[in-house]
């Protein structure tokens, strides 16, 4: 007979396991009945009730370990020559070049059709999905449903779960197949299912525009979405570039042929283009790699709004065109990490520089703040953000423009 301490752990063990599944059954419980209150709107979409229940089949419950994704926070940025020695590495570059020969067709026709060069096209796809061979396979439906049942975001996950239902009417893939990202981004391209709707281009005219399995449907999508963020065929990204020792940093956008006059040249030896603007780009500050980007770096950043990642698609695709590797040193030190870039961006707010998220992320309008800051102080315009700068702006404190 078991002893009173016995019963009791056992008691409380029950109780214990009650109040956990009576805490587990309450979620399960509001996630059917949102994914039940998505019907209506489903149904004003042309979504046919068998759509909709082969979508939601099996799905019964939240993915715990998507939510757990929600709220893990990077505590510090990775340095852009860190990212870029993992991206574009030997190995990348070797099969991005076998690849461009084995599609060299395909890749010639994309590019006549959407005006962007096939290397860039290669160098997205290689870096979202390693050339299509890892396209990812979390479900779809059930990753975004999870995130709008949660209500991250506000609505921009349920709007992206009603579109991937669209996707499954229009008979374009099937529930198993669709599949990619913890955060619903799909296939190999890595759309989410509003941006296929708007760009995924059935290139091989199967009557089917799948980013899953098809490589020419995938480089294809790549293209269509370029071009119609604004792709510039005359343009490069943007080229690394030598500055001469007395160049004014301070005058850091114009047309190509200005900077051409000014005396900066192309690192690997060819002539600027005659026409174009541009603006500089010191990602590691001065004496690291200098880089002049036009519009149609930004038209990469369209596709992820990290500086890292549309250098890195550049820098892969110069390398995959054939292009050497940079010529500039990196420096021996990072930059600020995201708790001094929060610090930085709070700082410069208050000094009347920046008006932008305190998000500890660097990107162009920190970037801006930081060389406009750096001109009305007298200093090198470069728009780095170092602790040199953190500090200096700590020490100012008084307001800006």
């Amino acid at each position: 007979m078991p002893s009173r301490r016995g019963l009791l752990a056992a008691v409380l063990g029950l109780a214990a396991a009650t109040t956990r599944a009576g805490a587990d059954a309450r979620p399960e419980g509001a996630f059917r009945s949102f994914i039940d209150g998505l019907r209506p709107d489903a149904a004003a979409r042309g979504i046919a009730a068998e759509t909709f229940n082969a979508a939601f089949r099996g799905v019964t419950a939240p993915d715990p370990g998507i939510l757990a994704r929600t709220r893990r926070q990077s505590e510090f940025v990775r340095p852009v020559w860190d990212y870029l020695v993992g991206t574009v590495s030997a190995g990348r570059i070797a099969k991005g070049s076998a690849r461009a020969a084995a599609l060299a067709g395909p890749l010639e026709a994309i590019e006549r059709r959407s005006g962007v060069p096939g290397p860039v096209v290669l160098a997205i796809w290689g870096i979202e999905s390693d050339f299509g061979a890892s396209a990812g396979g979390i479900p779809t439906i059930r990753a975004l449903a999870t995130l709008a049942a949660a209500g991250h975001r506000g609505s921009l996950f349920r709007d992206e779960l009603l579109a991937a239902l669209t996707i499954l009417q229009r008979g374009d893939v099937t529930p198993e197949r669709m599949s990619g990202s913890w955060a619903g981004a799909m296939g190999q391209v890595q759309f989410l299912p509003s941006t296929y709707l708007a760009h995924a281009v059935d290139f091989d005219g199967d009557g089917r525009r799948d980013i899953w399995t098809s490589a020419t449907d995938s480089l294809a999508s790549i293209a269509a979405y370029l071009k119609d963020r604004g792709w510039d065929p005359a343009l490069s990204w943007g080229y690394e570039v030598l500055l001469p020792g007395d160049f004014d940093l301070a005058r850091y956008t114009g047309d190509l042929a200005a900077f051409a006059e000014r005396g900066v040249r192309r690192a690997d030896g060819h002539p600027l283009p005659p026409r174009g603007r541009a603006s500089l780009f010191l990602p590691g500050g001065r004496g690291a790699p200098s880089f002049l980007i036009t519009d149609n770096f930004e038209v990469i950043r369209g596709y992820n709004t990290s500086d890292s990642y549309a250098l890195a698609v550049g820098h892969l695709a110069d390398r995959l065109g054939g292009g050497p590797a940079l010529a500039a040193a990196w420096p021996a030190a990072a930059g600020l990490d995201g708790p001094g870039l929060r610090a930085l961006q709070t700082g410069l707010a208050a000094t009347g520089y920046y008006d932008g998220p305190k998000d500890g992320r660097a990107g162009p309008k920190l970037r801006e703040a930081v060389r406009r800051y750096q001109i009305g102080a007298g200093l090198p315009a470069d728009g780095y953000a170092t602790a040199a700068l953190l500090a200096h702006v700590a020490g100012r404190g008084a307001p800006g423009p």
